[in-house]
């Protein structure tokens, strides 16, 4: 019907729908208003039969209320849409691990990829639900100086997104070191986290490079309130610290809080604090973070090439995309 009343192909049709299809603007302009005109939509069960494709990406997060975990799946699927692609979410358990029926609903969509930003769901999971899609793990490798380690090549194939944090984070402990911090204190992530394990061994190495010993550990779990009350034990019950680096900005805010309001210290000239990703929040005036930054839009680009590329390449073996870490420096170190 939209081929007769548009005067074109039934392909010409098909390709005006696809955003980077190869056709005249005024003519897929013309299908597309008529399109609208006669309230059609194309059948995307029907052309994922045909193509092989159904333009559905699964995205598998821990949560979805965190400001990093909103914001990134915000520019994701933002940046998806404007590939042509449609997002599904799967949360998972309080454990991080995929509820089964879930994971049937997954292989039931057939997406053509899987971007899972938590490592407790395995390739070897995913590779028993996934069709032809390659699932992406974002990975925090640790670095030397012949480069970073890569997972073992022995079992599925999966793509991944390096994050290297060494730069960053050496740029953090130079700054607080240059300012006379001497005890630094690091508050953890979420037991077992892999993201912050790494900041964790990264840190140690970078403190002992620099002649600065071990630092103090304090448990946190990359939330608000236990930071505040981690800092606050830090201070009172142990012997608190020149500075404090924290795995994440949220838990950041919490000690600065906490310093400032409950143990009536000052931030940066009693105790200097850095937090890590570098979201949003981060530079408000109230907490004016310095932070160790993950550049949210390229991380995204990174994610949605290796899509394309798997696409593009679907007997291709592993694929990686790299990206750096950088100091953010605002007023709570100085």
């Amino acid at each position: 019907m939209v081929a007769r009343s548009a005067n074109v192909s039934r392909v010409a049709v098909s390709r005006a729908f696809n955003p980077h299809t190869s056709l005249k603007p005024e003519k897929r302009a013309l299908i597309l208003k008529v399109a609208e005109e006669l309230n059609y939509t194309p059948d995307r069960a029907a052309r994922a039969l045909v193509s092989g494709r159904s333009h559905l990406v699964g995205v598998i997060v821990p949560d979805v209320c965190s400001p990093w975990e909103s914001q990134e799946i915000d520019a994701l699927t933002t940046a998806l849409q404007n590939e042509g692609f449609a997002t599904l979410l799967f949360k998972t358990r309080t454990d991080l691990s995929m509820d089964a029926t879930l994971l049937t609903y997954m292989k039931g969509f057939n997406p053509d990829a899987v971007i899972a930003f938590v490592e407790n769901v395995k390739p070897t999971i995913l590779a028993g639900v996934l069709d032809r899609a390659v699932p992406i793990y974002v990975h925090y490798p640790r670095e030397t100086e012949a480069g970073f380690d890569r997972p073992d090549a022995d079992g599925p194939l999966y793509d991944r997104l390096n994050v290297l944090q060494y730069a960053g984070i050496e740029q953090a402990v130079a700054l607080m070191q240059g300012y006379g911090a001497k005890r630094l204190a690091y508050l953890t992530g979420v037991y077992r986290s892999g993201a912050s394990t790494a900041r964790e061994d990264t840190l140690r190495k970078v403190m002992a490079d620099r002649g600065l010993g071990e630092p103090i550990m304090v448990v946190g779990d990359f939330t608000y309130d236990t930071a505040y009350a981690a800092t606050v034990d830090l201070f009172r019950v142990g012997d608190g610290a020149d500075a404090v680096f924290a795995a994440n900005d949220v838990g950041a805010f919490g000690v600065i809080d906490a310093l400032r309001h409950e143990l009536k210290l000052r931030v940066p000239e009693d105790v200097k604090v850095v937090g890590f990703d570098d979201i949003e929040q981060s530079h408000w005036k109230s907490y004016n973070l310095t932070t160790v930054k993950i550049d949210l839009d390229e991380r995204v680009r990174a994610l949605v090439r290796l899509i394309l590329r798997r696409l593009s390449k679907p007997s291709a073996g592993a694929l990686e995309e790299t990206v750096q870490t950088r100091l953010v420096v605002r007023g709570t170190v100085g």
